[in-house]
């Protein structure tokens, strides 16, 4: 009796580890499954972030595959590996080139540019051994520089401490090459902030901590955009565990007052994400914040009012006489927003010019921001805004110069 007992306990113990088993591998089963949808942020699992001083980092280096454009149709995630692919074998250029003429005419790579050349960033690092230097030198600045963001995505590859991490990001946007305080700096150290993002599971405030000890405050601030910008990313198939959906403005009004300004410019990406995109909603949560917060949500809503409309300049301005008392925003921000996404400022100076006269001087100043960093001379500044607008030159002028100060009280983010 004893015997069949302790057989019986044993076949017991075998059926509960197969059950266990069982349960284990539908449970994998179902979170890869969850890492791969793509249709909203409830969808996806958390993020772990540093845990016990590990680093969870939710992007490798970029792998390559046989995935064609040909084969992609209007599916984002394959045109984003498709691009890649393009840029590894045939080189940088090819692939912007092909990528230019593509979202010309093709709304699905319109709509996802800046993540496809992402893409192409991060897969011309790999063809380049990691090299940031000459993988920078043969980038373009297309829709909105998304490809020297895509490098800096996964230049902090290998690295596994937060030291690690200053090291690094205090030297990788000097190895680029690029002006101190110019257009391609920028983009390289808001990049960083994308990079530390990945790097540590969308870990927050070790990516801040990160960004606290570079250079300067426009430095910091200029990693601090990046940081913010993809906290609201789903694209690797996990979710910062930095956002909430029942409460869209999280993690703005818990964050420290010298990043506060940064998560603000870019809280209506979520707003809009958990509304449907009802935008006299967004311009209503905006108004509804203390004034010192509402003037960069307005900003906000003005750069992803661009994004949204695809360029459309009245779709652009009815979208942002919605906001009321808050369309000077709006308007700096989505100038800022159009003269950056092409590193050009004569597009935004035609938009300007058909905006409401009253804010008309916000609206140059927003192109201003950019030209501050395009220029490298005073005296080209103000050459450059006084071909917008004779009228708003001083707007325009005022703005290029405090987005360069070293203080970074100009810094877009």
């Amino acid at each position: 009796m004893g015997s069949g007992n302790r057989r019986g306990r044993r076949f017991m113990s075998a059926r509960v580890r197969l059950l266990l088993v069982a349960v284990l591998l539908s449970f994998a089963v179902l979170m890869t499954a969850l890492a791969f949808k793509s249709h909203g942020p409830q969808q996806v699992p958390v993020a772990r972030g540093v845990v016990n001083g590990s680093f969870h980092p939710i992007a490798g280096t970029f792998a390559p595959d046989d995935t064609t454009l040909s084969a992609c149709g209007a599916d984002p995630r394959c045109l984003e590996q498709a691009f890649g692919n393009l840029a590894y074998n045939a080189g940088p250029r090819s692939a912007l080139a092909e990528f230019d003429r593509r979202r010309a005419v093709d709304n699905t790579v319109a709509t996802d540019c800046h993540r496809i050349a992402h893409t192409i960033g991060s897969a011309a690092l790999a063809r380049f051994k990691g090299n940031v230097a000459k993988t920078y030198s043969q980038g373009s600045p297309s829709c909105a520089s998304g490809y020297y963001h895509g490098i800096l995505e996964r230049a902090f590859v290998g690295v596994d401490s937060e030291h690690g991490l200053i090291k690094a990001a205090r030297s990788l946007c000097s190895g680029a090459g690029v002006r101190r305080m110019g257009f391609l700096d920028y983009q390289c150290v808001h990049g960083l902030g994308h990079g530390l993002m990945i790097q540590t599971g969308y870990d927050l405030p070790t990516a801040l901590s990160v960004c606290r000890h570079l250079q300067t405050r426009w430095d910091e601030i200029s990693c601090t955009g990046g940081i913010f910008m993809e906290n609201g990313s789903t694209v690797y198939g996990m979710r910062s565990r930095w956002l909430k959906d029942d409460d869209p403005l999280y993690p703005c009004p818990r964050v420290g007052l010298r990043s506060r300004g940064s998560c603000y410019l870019r809280v209506t990406t979520q707003i809009l994400r958990t509304n449907h995109f009802n935008w006299p909603d967004t311009a209503a949560r905006c108004r509804a914040l203390a004034e010192r917060w509402a003037h960069y949500c307005f900003r906000s809503y003005g750069r992803d009012n661009v994004n949204s409309a695809g360029g459309n300049s009245e779709l652009i301005l009815k979208l942002c006489r919605l906001t009321g008392a808050g369309e000077g925003d709006c308007l700096y921000g989505a100038a800022r927003t159009i003269t950056d996404r092409v590193a050009r400022a004569d597009g935004a100076g035609a938009f300007c010019r058909g905006a409401d006269l009253r804010y008309q001087p916000a609206c140059f100043a927003g192109v201003g921001v950019v030209i501050g960093l395009l220029e490298p001379t005073e005296r080209k500044r103000v050459e450059a805004c006084r071909h917008l607008s004779a009228l708003y030159v001083g707007e325009c002028a005022k703005a290029a110069a405090a987005e360069i100060a070293p203080s970074g009280r100009g810094a877009w983010g």
